[in-house]
């Protein structure tokens, strides 16, 4: 069962070896995945945290995959092995720091139907299951933008972050695969493996975070199953 869900970004200036001189710019961003990763895992933690973010395929990496900023100019390796987690699920892991997880892709493709269907399938893996949801918006807002500007981007990037923040899991659902691809938005197969977990269950929703710093629209977000559970820092 799905009891919380965090989603945030995964550009590799979030980490600070890679944006070096320009960390600042990202400060609050980075202050807010962290909030949101903090909730994830507060007490009474989950029984397993999974962590799913877009990549080439769908598969399972199991916990101990291994990802490296190293493409991204900076020699940060999170885990051990060999680098294999695609930059999604690399910036996941970096978030989580020492709390173990497992990790899944979704292809960049996947239609919504199998998002849903693997989001049920990862919230079935234990009794407490918390997801860690990696995904940028739209890369077209701006005319800087690594997809330059479309008009199309704003209004996209504002119906995920009001579907992100009523936990609005039909919303998330409707989001256009073809749409998405266009506007360079990698979180959309995320985002529809979250609605797909979140389903059997009723979730409040926050926003976190709403930027686009770089053209690219970030958004932080914070789900819990029940609205009586309390945020206060323990």
């Amino acid at each position: 069962m799905l009891i919380s869900a965090a989603v945030c970004p995964h550009p590799p200036l979030l980490v600070p070896e890679v944006a070096r001189g320009a960390a600042y710019e990202l400060a609050g961003l980075r202050a807010a995945c962290a909030e949101a990763v903090r909730r994830l895992t507060a007490d009474p933690g989950p029984d397993l945290v999974v962590v799913v973010g877009a990549g080439p395929r769908t598969r399972d990496f199991g916990t101990d995959a291994t990802g490296s900023l190293r493409p991204y100019g900076a020699d940060v390796t999170v885990g051990a092995g060999d680098p294999v987690l695609p930059l999604s699920l690399t910036i996941g892991r970096w978030l989580l720091g020492e709390h173990p997880a497992v990790y899944r892709g979704v292809a960049e493709d996947a239609a919504p139907g199998s998002c849903a269907r693997l989001g049920a399938e990862l919230a079935g893996l234990a009794g407490r299951v918390a997801l860690l949801v990696m995904g940028d918006a739209s890369a077209c807002r701006t005319e800087r933008a690594p997809g330059y500007l479309d008009e199309r981007a704003a209004g996209f990037d504002a119906e995920v972050a009001r579907a992100l923040a009523g936990a609005d899991t039909e919303a998330l659902l409707r989001l256009d695969p073809v749409l998405a691809a266009e506007l360079r938005a990698a979180g959309r197969p995320p985002w529809q493996v979250l609605a797909g977990a979140a389903r059997d269950g009723r979730y409040a929703g926050e926003i976190l975070a709403d930027e686009a710093p770089y053209g690219v629209g970030y958004l932080v977000a914070s789900w819990a199953r029940s609205r009586a559970r309390s945020w206060a820092r323990s």
